[in-house]
């Protein structure tokens, strides 16, 4: 695909999937919350009732580890019709704990995306999440520097990344938003009429799924964060 980025002046990064890895952290905990409760019902169905309880907790706890947890431990008590012991409950907070503890993984040469693009572009973090979790990970992720602001979004929806824009007074024809969730990082920032670059992770939370008619093509996909310099680095 043809793309002029020549008027790119600000370069908002997703944090979680496209600095360092979150979601398979996820998914290594679905399959010990899925252990735990074996006695109780299938893999599938408590998959899909932990997801559920996700989708219903949402608006309530927001994106993040902590909301997750809240989430396993309410799908334990109603798979279990509220038999399931103190010690699974406490070893479903051990999980979150070790989840929010865990070293920050960076992905493939983001500090050298970053380091090479400081300094000629100004660089921004634009993340959902946990606000606590989001600055302990860029804390431990020694990227603090690059970044000229960090924002940790309570969504990331039109009206989300408009008001932002609006707020830090950056012009959307001057925006490049870098992201892997097409529902979050791309679709919405294409239709303020900003810029999008799509680096996918290798595994995608169901919600973050874009179904087939919403797909778009006016964007950049990446196999890789270092490719962006093939477009960026002059």
């Amino acid at each position: 695909m043809e793309v002029d980025f020549s008027n790119i002046k600000v370069i908002g990064f997703d944090a979680d999937d496209t600095l360092w890895v979150n979601e398979t952290y996820f998914r290594d905990t679905e399959e010990k919350f899925a252990e735990l409760l074996d006695a109780y019902e299938t893999k599938n169905k408590i998959d899909q009732e932990l997801f559920k309880m996700e989708m219903a907790n949402l608006d309530i706890y927001g994106y993040g580890i902590k909301g997750f947890m809240l989430s396993m431990i309410e799908s334990a008590l109603d798979l279990s019709n509220n038999q399931v012991s103190q010690n699974t409950i406490a070893e479903i907070l051990d999980l979150g704990k070790r989840m929010i503890s865990h070293p920050v993984e960076l992905l493939d040469g983001v500090e050298e995306v970053l380091s090479k693009l400081m300094g000629k572009y100004r660089l921004i973090v634009l993340t959902k999440g946990d606000l606590l979790d989001q600055e302990r990970k860029l804390e431990k992720s020694g990227l603090s520097r690059y970044f000229h602001h960090v924002e940790v979004l309570s969504d990331k929806q039109e009206n989300n990344y408009s008001n932002l824009l609006e707020h830090l007074n950056i012009d959307v024809s001057e925006f490049l938003m870098i992201g892997n969730s097409l529902k979050s990082d791309v679709l919405p920032i294409i239709n303020i009429g900003a810029q999008a670059v799509h680096v996918p992770f290798h595994t995608t939370w169901a919600h973050e799924m874009v179904a087939e008619d919403e797909m778009v093509n006016n964007h950049l996909k990446l196999n890789s964060l270092k490719d962006i310099l093939k477009y960026l680095d002059n």
